[in-house]
């Protein structure tokens, strides 16, 4: 658009120059070897004119005729170039629906007509192509291949990884991811590849660098990387409280300042706390942590934070507990725990039975067994509890990839993933398929009354001609060729006397929700097997 504007201003400015000269009338008079030429002015600026632009199209003419081998060379080589891009994009396409012959097909003529140093995708589209084949050979040396060419490194790393993971090979793979995460840090696989290494081999601090990484690079969010933090820091604290507890410490109070409601980090954290003898700050943490959500850790070193405490001490500080944490089970639990050692069994059977009716779990009816036998030593009703515990719902632990552990661990010891342990409760076991109300009054079981019948004995026709066929019994059991008729002493007596002898037998007794086939119906019925169903 500005182009055409300039080009009218131009023409405009033209037009307006010449209207300038034709109202100023004038002649030019130009001496040349002895000729004297005399035109007018409008005359000779037009022959200005047609003599410059004369002169800038031979330019032109003679430009393009010196230019003319280049010009043609490059039409053919953009053009089988564009052949080529044609055929590289087919072949990716193909590559990527699967079809494996025709992606082979498109990446030899892609390389007959783009060379594979002016374009990586071609060693690309080789790789697959050999990948759909099934020469995983080929392919990891055309990956190797890459590693040469800075540009295609990473893409060449990318492919040895999932080889190696291909073939079981995780140390090769955690090796190429590593190489991967060193000159990038933002790419995912690589990152996660190597944290694995690195929790695995307990390198918190080489972990805590990479997470450091990826939040520089926004791979993962801040709330993300707080977390993995915490956990790490959390770790290195696990691995340091016997060796280092100062920068264990350090490592724990650290962890709680990212996450103040990740339970292993408080708890970590008041423990060392409590060892150096800072019981305030410890408990300060633990209270911050069990209001956030109470966990039986936190409570136990709560109510322990001081040694030297009588039970009735332990005691107030689980009631304190409970007082910051209202109506919730572990509140209960606690201070049942902290009763039953201070023999204040009215009190733990009131909190037990209160948690059971807030969360019914096992681990309340294995404390209200404890109550029990330690109040009253009645064997039967300790008895009675334990078999509601075995078919209560299991009490939380930490659980990661089906592994249950009573203690939290940074990484599942099934696939090494960090932070996989959760606070849930377990799969509940099988029996607990068919719920049962325990508590429930017993009532009376429903008895299903059998069908009453007519007794009947089964009719025999005898032969009147007293050949010795086979008598025909009409029965329900004849429908069937697999039944088998009793022998009676009716039908022994109706033996012919040339007969086989027969030991009579008595009538077998229909079951009580059987009661037979009334011989009038037998021509109704079918004559397929019976079936239930």
């Amino acid at each position: 658009m500005i182009r055409i504007l300039l080009f009218l201003v131009v023409v405009f400015a033209l037009g307006l120059g010449f209207a300038w000269l034709a109202d100023r009338p004038g002649e030019m008079v130009v001496t040349f070897s002895g000729y004297q030429y005399q035109v007018s002015l409008m005359v000779a600026a037009v022959a200005v004119v047609a003599v410059v632009a004369a002169v800038m199209i031979a330019w032109w003419l003679l430009k393009a005729l010196w230019n003319s081998p280049y010009t043609i060379s490059r039409y053919f080589r953009v053009r089988r170039r564009d052949r080529g891009y044609q055929a590289l994009s087919t072949g990716m396409i193909a590559a990527g629906a699967g079809d494996g012959a025709l992606a082979r097909k498109k990446t030899k003529e892609a390389a007959k007509l783009i060379r594979s140093d002016q374009e990586p995708l071609i060693q690309l589209l080789e790789a697959q192509a050999s990948l759909l084949e099934g020469d995983h050979e080929g392919a990891r040396e055309k990956f190797e291949t890459m590693l040469d060419d800075p540009e295609m490194r990473l893409l060449g790393l990318r492919g040895l990884y999932l080889e190696a993971e291909r073939l079981g090979d995780r140390n090769a793979a955690r090796h190429y991811a590593g190489r991967a995460a060193a000159m990038a840090p933002q790419l995912a696989w690589a990152a996660e590849s190597t944290l694995e290494d690195l929790t695995g081999r307990g390198d918190w601090d080489g972990a805590l660098k990479l997470v450091e990484a990826q939040k520089s690079t926004r791979q993962i969010e801040r709330d993300a990387a707080n977390r993995r933090r915490a956990v790490l820091l959390t770790a290195k604290a696990q691995a340091l409280i016997d060796s280092d507890p100062n920068a264990a410490k350090t490592a724990a109070l650290e962890a709680n300042r990212l996450r103040p409601d990740f339970a292993p980090a408080a708890g970590i954290a008041a423990k060392l706390l409590f060892r150096q003898n800072d019981v305030r700050k410890g408990a300060k943490i633990l209270e911050t942590a069990w209001k956030a959500e109470p966990h039986p850790e936190i409570a136990e070193l709560y109510t322990h934070a001081r040694p030297g405490d009588a039970v009735l001490d332990r005691l107030n500080r689980a009631k304190k507990l409970q007082e910051m944490k209202k109506n919730h089970a572990e509140s209960s639990l606690a201070v049942a725990r902290a009763a039953l050692d201070a023999q204040d069994f009215s009190t733990a059977r009131k909190e037990a039975e209160a948690a059971i009716r807030m969360d019914r779990r096992e681990g309340a009816y294995l404390l209200l067994a404890d109550i029990e036998e330690a109040e009253t030593g009645d064997q039967g009703k300790v008895r009675q509890l334990l078999s509601k515990a075995v078919r209560a719902p299991r009490d939380p632990a930490w659980v990661a990839d089906g592994v249950v552990s009573e203690r939290w661990a940074p990484v599942s010891p099934i696939t090494g993933k960090l932070d996989a342990f959760e606070w849930r409760a377990p799969m509940e076991r099988l029996g607990q398929l068919i719920d049962s109300d325990e508590d429930a009054p017993d009532a009376a079981v429903p008895t299903i009354a059998a069908p009453t019948k007519p007794e009947k004995e089964n009719v025999i026709e005898l032969n009147p001609a007293g050949s010795a066929e086979r008598p025909t019994a009409v029965a329900a059991s004849e429908t069937d060729e697999d039944d088998v008729a009793p022998v009676t002493a009716t039908a022994s007596a109706a033996v012919p006397p040339d007969g086989d002898a027969a030991e009579p037998a008595e009538e077998m007794a229909r079951l009580p929700d059987d009661p037979g086939v009334d011989p009038d119906d037998e021509e109704q019925k079918s004559p397929r097997k019976f079936r239930l169903f």
